[in-house]
């Protein structure tokens, strides 16, 4: 597995990882599939006419979503994305020529293409080895950017209950963007904050906490008003929640 040097992560301008963000944006957690399947010939055919870095980890990205949203669903046109996305973000990742700004994108798409992979395969060696990058990429990257936390907290939520040990980072990563959110909202975009505040309370449905639950479904659903992110998910759970 290729692994992110530390002195590297800490010479990382947060401004810089902002940037990259907003240009990687229309290729990050698309729930429209018929959007996705227009962004994916989009995102190739660039590619192929500008090979940069940044069109090669906005393919990595978007090849990603389509293992996510489209690979399940089919037996045949889809599948194998999760390895495609893996493997061009691996070549990215050992590239000498990376920018260090693109790092925290790489490294967490990375990790979970990798369990998209086990989930694919039904190799549970791999989804070992995913938690492993998540967790490389969390502690050096996850002050800069979001994407450890809510990619990993995204996997570990949809995890059989037999991977308790793995499931429980789904509270805790939600938790952590919540939290970190709370200091600094330019942490995390309106788009992952709305999934963020749905996916923290599906994890505490209990009367405990239901008040507070209750709260961040109406955040999650007033963030997203074009039903665009979490809202469809956030006004389903609310009514159940109410029943």
């Amino acid at each position: 597995m290729v692994t992110i040097n530390s002195a590297t992560a800490q010479q990382i301008d947060v401004s810089k990882v902002r940037a990259i963000e907003h240009q990687l944006d229309d290729v990050m957690e698309l729930t429209d599939t018929s959007i996705l399947k227009i962004r994916l010939r989009e995102v190739e055919e660039a590619c192929i006419l500008h090979p940069t870095l940044i069109n090669k980890v906005r393919m990595g990205i978007i090849y990603h979503e389509t293992a996510l949203n489209l690979s399940f669903f089919s037996k045949t046109t889809y599948k194998g994305y999760a390895e495609k996305s893996f493997k061009t973000l691996s070549e990215i990742l050992a590239s000498a020529d990376t920018a260090k700004e693109l790092l925290p994108f790489i490294a967490s798409y990375r990790a979970s293409a990798l369990s998209l992979v086990a989930a694919e395969t039904k190799k549970l060696t791999l989804l070992g080895e995913a938690f492993s990058l998540f967790k490389d990429a969390a502690e050096k990257y996850a002050d800069l950017s979001y994407l450890p936390y809510f990619l990993r907290g995204s996997v570990a939520e949809n995890l059989p209950w037999i991977f308790f040990s793995k499931r429980k980072f789904a509270k805790q990563d939600f938790q952590t963007i919540v939290l970190k959110y709370e200091k600094d909202t330019t942490y995390a975009n309106w788009k992952i904050m709305s999934f963020t505040y749905w996916a923290w309370a599906k994890q505490h449905q209990s009367i405990k906490y239901r008040r507070q639950a209750l709260k961040y479904l109406d955040m999650a659903i007033r963030l997203d008003p074009d039903y665009k992110a979490g809202r469809n998910k956030a006004e389903a759970l609310k009514l159940k929640m109410m029943q």
